[in-house]
């Protein structure tokens, strides 16, 4: 029998041969954006998942992008549009959920490239949210999860409980959209219950959500890492369901990968450039820290700030590493 893994790629193989796209109504380029890693593998995938998407619609350049971490940067991405003639851009955040980077610093930088370049004109799309393509996703790999192959001991999905990893935000709305996402994925499954933890910035941390799910005396857990490409955080939830496999011997673990090149994630940016292109994108902004701050205290948008190349997560420092101090700052802006 093929492994798993070896299994899930193969079938997402045949799905991508599968799939073709009519040209857009409009030739405008679209400017992929990535959050940015300083892992190789997670930096190639990236980009993979760019020159996919382009190849399955070549009416108009797709051009990959970063907003931290490697080159590309945004600017770079926007002096090739200007060099190929273009004044109209579709700028797209690869991103899963609207948090700062979303509603601040991608919109930021583009703000810093339209002084350079006055006469630009961006349509910035949607995130990928909660979506009827990305609950499909985790359908489909929960039941390939299900065969003998990857079942041995055929424990039942109401023996099973579900440990559904964030990469965590300063974002309460974002972290919001985590939990109420793994309730989604979980409904109607039959699997015991679903723990929803964090691999960074919020609570409850992964270690904290195999203690809590270890309470329901599971036969198994199964660990979904919601992140759309490989990274050192993935890697990092990897070595952690290892380590968490010593503490609870009794308990059989399977780490889930990441989504990665798939189908359903194509799928997912095909709508959203469509929305872009036909002026049809909303933005969820009522419950977004930076947009009440601004509100209160300047009576204006919340898309005018400055903004560099490192943040302040991704230092060696966690300022929210204790749950007190994660409460004392998560509604203040930095």
């Amino acid at each position: 029998m093929k492994p798993l893994m070896s299994t899930l790629k193969l079938d997402k193989r045949d799905c991508l041969q599968s799939l073709h796209f009519p040209p857009l109504p409009l030739s405008r380029p679209l400017l992929m954006i990535g959050h940015g890693t300083r892992d190789k593998d997670g930096k190639q995938t990236f980009l993979d998942f760019v020159a996919a998407y382009q190849a399955l619609d070549t009416s108009r350049p797709v051009i990959p992008c970063f907003l931290e971490l490697t080159e590309p940067y945004i600017s770079e991405g926007v002096d090739y549009c200007v060099s190929q003639g273009y004044t109209d851009i579709s700028a797209l955040p690869i991103l899963l959920f609207a948090a700062r980077h979303n509603k601040f610093d991608v919109t930021n930088e583009l703000d810093r490239t339209r002084q350079r370049y006055p006469e630009l004109n961006f349509h910035y799309g949607r995130h990928f949210g909660i979506t009827p393509n990305l609950l499909k996703l985790w359908h489909e790999r929960l039941d390939a999860l299900d065969r003998p192959e990857a079942n041995p001991k055929q424990i039942k999905r109401s023996e099973t409980v579900l440990l559904f990893v964030g990469r965590g935000s300063s974002d309460p709305d974002a972290n919001g959209d985590v939990c109420k996402l793994a309730r989604m994925v979980w409904e109607g499954s039959g699997y015991q219950t679903v723990e929803t933890c964090f691999i960074g910035i919020t609570h409850p941390r992964l270690e904290e959500g195999f203690r809590r799910a270890s309470f329901y005396q599971p036969k198994r857990i199964i660990v979904l890492p919601y992140f759309l490409f490989t990274g050192a955080l993935v890697k990092k939830i990897f070595r952690i369901t290892e380590e968490q496999k010593a503490v609870y011997p009794h308990i059989e673990m399977t780490c889930l990968p990441e989504m990665g090149i798939h189908p359903q994630l194509l799928q997912v940016v095909r709508e959203r450039e469509l929305e872009i292109q036909q002026g049809q994108v909303q933005m969820n902004c009522e419950m977004c820290k930076f947009r009440l701050a601004a509100t209160d205290d300047h009576g204006h948008s919340h898309h005018h700030h400055s903004h560099d190349h490192s943040h302040h997560h991704h230092t060696a420092i966690d300022p929210y590493a204790k749950v007190e101090d994660y409460h004392q700052r998560i509604w203040k802006t930095p």
